[in-house]
């Protein structure tokens, strides 16, 4: 038989761990003046250029260096030396978009040649567009929130779905976080990292939920803080084989990716180590304190209801004894009465007969 691991035993140390780093993590974000918003929230220029000849990504890097929010990758394949470069847009500058575009043009032709260098496609991010997109990044993720809330809460009950959320919750903060601290582009690319994370830790997190409501009906004898090690025991091992496969498959994008699809990788490892963490150690000590915090409800309620029977009973005391004095002052006089009754029958009994 497997052993249970009590994972609930250190439960408000976990929680403490999560939140320091939660909080450490955005105040380092704030104390470098926040994210570092790609031209997909800042507005910018994405250019893809054709180059001839033998070139490294790293040269192209190098002769654009200084640029506002510089972005290079290489796309299609690597022999045809196509990339697509991304700058940010600096407001000072009246005409951005013709300005960047001539620069670029003239410090790739600088550095290549004017003839190895060929423009295939202009694209620019205005400042109304990069703030629709913000808008509608956070409206779109709210709704997938209270979309998910609902399914769980049909599925499980209300306890269960607001432990889902929260451990979500706190896996976009921690990422968020660690996007922030460590200055990397956020991008629509990192908005996709997010997102996929929080489907893969909310899967996690439904397969333990799960188990536990099955342990929950067959292990009636069992306390629920039990009933939860019990579940994340015999599910740990599903887990961590699934985040390990993963974990690997995103590690070698990482290794071998560049710009921003090192960085999507990265956030996917972040968020894959931080998803399987929070469905083992968060949402079953939310759910946990839920349940704790029902069962001291239900206690208080009884106790109240016990303390309100026992003070009627001790308020009317006092009046049953008072009826029951009198009664018994009533019967004395009727007995008295009576004895005084027989006393004159005897008497006149005892006259007649001298």
């Amino acid at each position: 038989m497997v052993k249970v691991i009590n994972f609930t035993k250190s439960r408000f140390i976990w929680s403490a761990v999560s939140v320091g780093l939660i909080v450490l993590f955005w105040a380092g974000t704030f104390a470098q003046g926040g994210f570092n918003f790609g031209i997909d929230f800042r507005s910018g220029l994405s250019q893809r250029v054709a180059i001839q000849g033998s070139v490294d990504i790293t040269e192209v890097k190098d002769a654009l260096n200084g640029m506002d929010a510089l972005q290079v990758q290489t796309v299609g394949d690597i022999a045809d030396n196509n990339f697509v470069i991304r700058v940010g847009e600096d407001e000072s500058i009246k005409d951005f978009q013709a300005a960047a575009e001539k620069e670029i043009k003239d410090r790739l032709a600088a550095t290549f040649g004017a003839s190895s260098v060929e423009v295939l496609s202009t694209e620019f991010v205005g400042a109304r567009l990069a703030g629709n997109l913000s808008s509608q990044t956070i409206f779109l993720t709210v709704i997938a929130m209270a979309l998910i809330l609902l399914y769980i809460w049909f599925r499980f009950r209300l306890n269960y779905a607001v432990s889902a959320i929260a451990a979500v919750v706190h896996d976009v903060l921690f990422l968020m976080g660690f996007i922030g601290v460590m200055q990397l582009e956020f991008s629509t690319a990192t908005i996709a990292a997010v997102l996929t994370i929080v489907g893969y830790s909310l899967n996690d997190t439904i397969v333990i939920f799960d188990r536990i409501r099955e342990n929950t009906r067959l292990l009636k004898d069992k306390k629920f803080m039990e009933i939860i090690n019990i579940s994340i025991t015999q599910s740990l091992r599903r887990t961590l084989i699934t985040s390990f496969t993963t974990f690997i498959a995103v590690l070698f994008i990482f290794l071998i990716g560049t710009g921003t699809i090192k960085t999507f990788a990265l956030s996917l490892i972040v968020g894959i180590i931080v998803g399987t963490y929070s469905s083992i150690f968060i949402a079953s000590t939310i759910l946990l304190g839920w349940h704790n915090a029902e069962v001291k409800k239900v206690k208080a309620s009884a106790l109240a209801a016990s303390n309100a029977k026992a003070h009627a009973e001790v308020k009317a005391a006092p009046v049953k004894k008072v009826d029951s004095t009198i009664e018994t002052v009533k019967q004395s006089a009727e007995e008295i009465a009576e004895a005084t009754e027989k006393k004159k029958k005897e008497k006149e009994k005892k006259r007649k007969k001298k």
